[in-house]
Order: structure tokens, then C-alpha cells, then sequence
């Protein structure tokens, strides 16, 4: 690939759940002069295990690198360069806008069509909650401005994996041969997980 390629890369780190895994992680980005745009952290399901994921813009051949490095250290699980595969991901916003009285009917209808939650309300202020993708996180804060954004909190991207295709359809196979269950196309999509 060219040495110029500035596109997103999102990474997945299993890592050992220990003090001054992240600061070593991190570390390797900086050590290279890349930008973490976005890093966050959280247990699995096994608690002495955590799952980094980062969003880094920068060369490709870099990347890889950086990913050959990771390997190598102890207390790194598994690397996995998500934008290289099929992946579902979604950032957390939290949004707190003023709400004058002649604009509270317009913030609660834009939020309505990002399906971002009022979780919080003062005489003068809505704080929202949405959950998406980075352009729909975009999308809703360009469309608050006007109104006069107080505050902005962002998790970050997290992201995982989306399963192999072949594998659905053999399971789905299974299913439409199996008597007394609907077949897979009668399935409502929300429940395979492909509505928002």
C-alpha cells in the first residue's frame, strides 16, 4: 500500500488485565508519532482479561508495524486490525444543548429522529443520550449547534467482529429444515441484529 494512506484503522487488543498494559500500548502508537483518536477500555468476560479497541489514522504499512510490535509484547492476547474485516461498531454521546422554551419542541424532535434519549432536563438545558455511528454522532451535534452546545462526553468507537457469513447460512439451512420453526426469511431483522 502507499506510504500516504491516511485512513482510520480500528484495533481490537485482548489484553491481561494488569497495571501499565495501556500506557505500554498506547506507548507504541505515540513512539511512531500516531494520534490515538479514540481509545476505549472495558472488562470481558473474563475479568483478568480487557479488550482495547483504538482508532488510529495513519499509513497502513505503519500500522502494521505497530500491530507486529503489540504481538511482542507479554502481556498482549490478540490483535486484530477490524477495519481489515466485516464489523459492527457504535460510539456513546452525551450531549447537553440549551433548551429555551421555543426550542425544546425542535430539540426533542431532532432527537427523536437520531433515537437519542433525554436523560437528563433543567429549566434551561436537555442533556441527551445517543448511541451510533461516528457520522450519525457527527449528524446530531452539527444539528444541535444552533442551539448552543454546552457540553459534549464521547466514549470512543467501540466495535466487534461481525461472524462469518457461512456460517449463518448453515445455521439458518439447519433452521428451515427443522419442522415447526419459521424459515429465515420470515425472521424479523431486529432480532438477527441487522436493524440499528
Amino acid at each position: 500500500m502507499s506510504g500516504d494512506d491516511p485512513r482510520k484503522h480500528t484495533i481490537a487488543v485482548l489484553v491481561e488485565n494488569k497495571f501499565g498494559v495501556l500506557s505500554r500500548v498506547a506507548g507504541l502508537f505515540s513512539a511512531r508519532g500516531y494520534n490515538i483518536e479514540s481509545l476505549s477500555v472495558g472488562e470481558t468476560l473474563d475479568p483478568t482479561v480487557s479488550r482495547m479497541t483504538l482508532v488510529v489514522r495513519g499509513d497502513a504499512f505503519v500500522i502494521e508495524q505497530v500491530i507486529k510490535q503489540l504481538h511482542k509484547l507479554i502481556d498482549v492476547i490478540k490483535v486484530t486490525d477490524l477495519s481489515e474485516e466485516d464489523h459492527v461498531e457504535r460510539e456513546m454521546l452525551l450531549l447537553k444543548v440549551n433548551a429555551e422554551p421555543a426550542a425544546r419542541a425542535e430539540i426533542l424532535r431532532i432527537g427523536d429522529i437520531f433515537r437519542a434519549k433525554v436523560v437528563d432536563v433543567t429549566p434551561t438545558s436537555y442533556t441527551l443520550e445517543a448511541t451510533g455511528e461516528e457520522g450519525k454522532i457527527e449528524a446530531i451535534i452539527e444539528l444541535l449547534r444552533p442551539f448552543g452546545i454546552q457540553e459534549v462526553v464521547r466514549t470512543g468507537k467501540v466495535a466487534i467482529a461481525r461472524s462469518p457469513k457461512n456460517r449463518v447460512r448453515k445455521v439458518e439451512e439447519k433452521l428451515g429444515k427443522r419442522p415447526g420453526l419459521p424459515r429465515p426469511e420470515s425472521q424479523d431483522p431486529k432480532v438477527v441484529g441487522f436493524a440499528d
